[in-house]
Order: structure tokens, then C-alpha cells, then sequence
């Protein structure tokens, strides 16, 4: 077993997830992965449990009943996660958006630089997109900026969700508190880490669109992220906000 365990939340992601996960396991560095599964119609959880029999040990399966959204999965993710003594915890897309070898980097930022969460960033040294269209990268890279100015977070990329957490960090959150369900839970685990101060690091990696499959992005996860985050920071400077 190993010491850091890797939360993929899949929905429709048969294209993709085999592929990752082999590459995922075959690192240098050992993982271990959880996929939580929202009941994928197109039998991403049959996939996961035929890899099972190959990597027993390594390779674990959460599965839902409906798709409940981002954030609730990665919640389940978490609180599996903190049931076993794992002290590393991470964020990963199933879309192979983020490049499995920078799991390593995220990994030795906490374990021995000492960082209480490491986020794998597209902004913080320009711009590190691959195949999204201009008016994408302005929208992610404007909701970045609108979230620090709004938060006070020195953090460049404040919507990335590509993450380690130490085992502290996810403990000291109350998880049940966690509001949002689609990306601005990104914004939000990051925003309690910051009001907690934790150490935070960002570490630069190219962020790559999918090829396989559809985007899970809506008007309606826009609309929660910049609408949300201002609530939020009202909350936090009326110290009614639960962290």
C-alpha cells in the first residue's frame, strides 16, 4: 500500500481511463488510485473493475448512484481516503488534462519541501495551455484573476484542480462545510486551506485539453464560481463562514 492515493472522479470517461491509469501505476513513484464513478452509462466502472483484478492492491473503485456533481465526488474521495492511513492526497482530471509524471512533482513539493498543498499550475509563469480555443483560456485565466482579487489568495491559478493535499489539511477542513459542487469547489478548498494557513505552493505544469470525450464545463459551474466566490469571501469577513 502505498503512502499517497490519487482521487479520480469519472462520468463517461471509458476513453480515457484505462489508458491513465496504467500510466498512473506504472510511475516510478508508487500511487495508489480511487476513481469515484457517478454511474457512467457508458461503463467506466466496468473498465475500473476489470483493472482491479490486475492491480489489487493499487487500484480501488468508489461507485455512485447518479452524478452528483464534482465536489461531492471528490468529497467521497476524501473522507475514503482519511478511513486509511494514506498522507497524501490528490486531484487529478480523467481526461489526461493533467500528465500523470507531474503527479511526482506535486508529490515531493509536500513530502520534502514541506508544503501543506501543491497545485499543479497553468498560470504561474504565463500562460501553459494546450488546445483550448482564446476565449476558453481568457475565461479560465479571467475567473483566476477575479478569485484572487476577490479572496486575497496569492495564488495565480485559484481554479486548478490539479492537487496534493497533506493528510492535515484534509483533516483540519470540515468536509461536510464544503458548499459547491461544481469547479468553484476548487476555489473553495483552496480558499479554507488559505483561511487555515497552510503552506501553498504552486508548480508550474502544461495543461492539456481533452481528445476523448466531452467536457463536463456549463453556463451553470460558471455562474456558481463567480457568484459563489463572492459569497464566500462576505462570509469569511463576517466570520460566518464554516472552515
Amino acid at each position: 500500500m502505498s503512502n499517497a492515493l490519487v482521487v479520480i472522479p469519472t462520468y463517461n470517461e471509458i476513453e480515457n481511463l484505462e489508458l491513465l491509469l496504467r500510466e498512473i501505476i506504472s510511475l516510478q513513484q508508487d500511487f495508489d488510485v480511487l476513481v469515484v464513478d457517478d454511474n457512467s452509462p457508458d461503463g467506466t466502472s466496468n473498465v475500473v473493475e476489470k483493472l482491479i483484478e490486475e492491480y489489487p492492491n493499487t487500484l480501488f473503485l468508489l461507485k455512485r448512484t447518479s452524478k452528483l456533481g464534482l465536489g461531492t465526488a471528490y468529497i467521497a474521495g476524501f473522507k475514503w481516503a482519511l478511513e486509511r492511513p494514506y498522507d497524501f492526497i490528490f486531484e487529478m482530471d480523467a481526461d489526461f488534462s493533467h500528465n500523470p509524471k507531474d503527479l511526482i512533482r506535486l508529490y515531493n513539493t509536500c513530502k520534502d519541501q514541506n508544503y501543506d498543498m501543491a497545485i499543479g499550475s497553468r498560470y504561474v509563469t504565463g500562460v501553459n495551455v494546450v488546445n483550448w480555443p482564446m476565449n476558453r483560456v481568457l475565461l479560465s485565466w479571467g475567473a483566476s484573476k477575479y478569485v484572487r482579487w476577490i479572496t486575497g489568495m496569492k495564488i495565480d491559478d485559484t481554479t486548478a484542480g490539479f492537487i496534493c493535499y497533506k493528510r492535515s489539511v484534509l483533516q483540519a477542513i470540515n468536509l461536510e462545510a464544503i458548499k459547491f459542487v461544481g469547479y468553484a469547489f476548487q476555489i473553495e478548498m483552496k480558499f479554507k486551506t488559505h483561511l487555515k494557513k497552510f503552506k501553498i505552493k504552486e508548480v508550474p505544469v502544461i495543461f492539456t485539453d481533452r481528445t476523448k470525450g466531452a467536457s463536463k464545463m456549463s453556463k451553470g459551474i460558471i455562474s456558481e464560481a463567480i457568484f459563489g466566490v463572492l459569497t464566500m469571501k462576505l462570509k469569511s469577513i463576517f466570520n460566518i463562514l464554516e472552515i
